[in-house]
């Protein structure tokens, strides 16, 4: 890590758990020293990181109502604020998951203002290498990064999104139906030219609480940074709410201006034994990555969700799953245990019928007993390596594993990093795992997670992940 500094540059907080490693990468992998933390974590937790200069909490706004976000979200950035760090950065899904009743960013700029009271709140949301472009306010990503780009509302996933379905690809109609602040936009023409500094002062100087920032291509990140960044300082922090792309723009801009000196450190992926995979996600991208780690020689375990969120069945469910991957753990043969293949998988309402009757939420109960089968998995094998997918269950799986903080580790995925894991007396306890939004990464994910990248891809990934914007979520 970097030498130690007064104050971080910047704190996060994420409102899910693969978005959260999604920051932490965007980070880390420039050089800048960052931790990611499950709690807002005291100034002694800090100074156990030498050279830290950003830092992160991973939260679930993304699945709370207006109301909890209300009674959630003061406390954290607070916290967050008392760090003295310039720039507090709000981290949402590139994929802009949100909606009036549940994960509304409008409620969460709302709330986090009452605190900040900043100028103005710089909305970032595009991620070039994340494959999200946001161009005159309409929000274009790709479906894993083996395909083209959709306009948000004919997104294959995001249009048929089980809580937060995109019928909406302008961001700022679709943030309005959250916030009443005002809402502008500063596009991809005034941005490239040499007056955009100017036309976001007339935005400003019109009283516009929300700006909204186009970005196309990475080329557009060092400037976005200094704009940004221009408005910040340790006595009147500056809150930001965006994807990955603010942490790309800030780190481009502060290496630019020479704030960041340090080299973006050689990571390789290397390989492991063996993976464990826990599988929440019911996204095609997903469901194509195991079919891929199957046809490679993966074992593949289907979980009977209806009776794992059953408490009366959940026990034997658990053993009837470990003991059937047995035989796999004494081959040292990686396994994905799986909740659904695919949005038409039948598990899925029958799991929502058991839920509903038992007054269950999704993805905390199927997190936490995701997160309780890997570490059942670890501590059978001793296997130092994990996966778990699925980006509103992997917050829950991680506290289930006990998790307190991460480290990265090296690039598998952009804005899906394997992870040093700190979990103080539990079986994750130094183990590398990732956590990765059903969304992320190419269909070989989990054999690269596994194998390592040979090294042509390596090459390949390194550059992908170490561009000044270059990651998915």
């Amino acid at each position: 890590m970097s030498p130690p500094t007064r104050h971080p540059l910047l704190a996060f907080y994420g409102d899910d758990f693969t978005g959260s490693t999604d920051a932490l990468e965007s980070l880390a992998r420039t050089g800048l020293g960052t931790v990611l933390f499950l709690e807002p974590p005291p100034p002694d937790r800090l100074r156990r990181f030498p050279g830290l200069r950003a830092f992160g909490v991973a939260g679930t706004a993304r699945t709370m109502t207006p109301a909890q976000m209300r009674r959630e979200l003061p406390p954290v950035f607070r916290a967050l604020r008392a760090s003295g760090a310039p720039l507090v950065h709000y981290k949402m899904c590139s994929t802009f998951d949100s909606s009036p009743r549940i994960g509304s960013v409008g409620r969460a700029i709302d709330v986090v203002q009452e605190i900040f009271r900043s100028p103005f709140v710089p909305l970032l949301v595009g991620a070039p290498r994340l494959g999200r472009h946001c161009v005159f306010g309409n929000l274009f990503a790709r479906s894993g990064l083996d395909s083209e780009p959709h306009r948000l509302d004919r997104h294959p996933t995001m249009r048929h999104h089980p809580t937060t379905p995109m019928d909406e690809a302008d961001l700022r109609l679709h943030l309005a139906k959250q916030t009443r602040k005002t809402i502008g936009l500063l596009d991809v023409v005034q941005l490239e030219s040499p007056r955009a500094a100017a036309c976001l002062r007339q935005l400003l100087d019109a009283g516009t609480e929300i700006v909204l920032f186009d970005v196309f291509n990475d080329r557009h990140l060092t400037r976005l940074g200094a704009l940004i960044g221009q408005h910040a300082n340790p006595g009147q922090p500056l809150f930001v709410v965006g994807s990955s792309c603010v942490a790309d723009a800030l780190t481009a801009w502060w290496r630019r201006c020479g704030t960041l000196r340090v080299r973006a450190p050689k990571l390789s992926l290397k390989p492991a034994s063996a993976l464990v995979v826990v599988s929440g996600s019911c996204s095609p991208v997903t469901d194509r990555q195991i079919r891929r780690a199957l046809a490679a020689g993966f074992a593949e375990i289907a979980l009977d969700t209806a009776a794992l969120v059953d408490p009366k069945t959940r026990v034997s469910e658990m053993d009837r799953v470990l003991h059937a991957a047995a035989p796999s753990f004494s081959a040292q043969r990686s396994v994905v245990f799986h909740t659904a293949r695919g949005p038409q998988d039948p598990r899925l309402a029958s799991t929502q019928r058991v839920l509903k009757r038992l007054n269950l939420r999704s993805a905390a109960t199927l997190g936490t007993l995701l997160g309780e089968l890997l570490a059942k998995a670890l501590e059978q094998t001793g296997w130092r390596r994990g996966a778990v997918t699925g980006g509103d269950t992997s917050s829950f799986a991680a506290r289930a594993l006990g998790v307190e903080a991460l480290e990265y580790l090296a690039p598998i995925a952009p804005g899906a990093p394997l992870c040093r894991v700190h979990a103080p007396g539990q079986a994750a306890d130094g183990r590398e795992i990732v956590f990765k939004g059903g969304q992320n990464g190419r269909d070989d994910f989990f054999l690269t997670a596994c194998q390592g990248n040979p090294p042509a891809a390596a090459r390949r990934r390194a550059v992908e992940s170490a561009q000044p914007g270059a990651g998915q979520r």
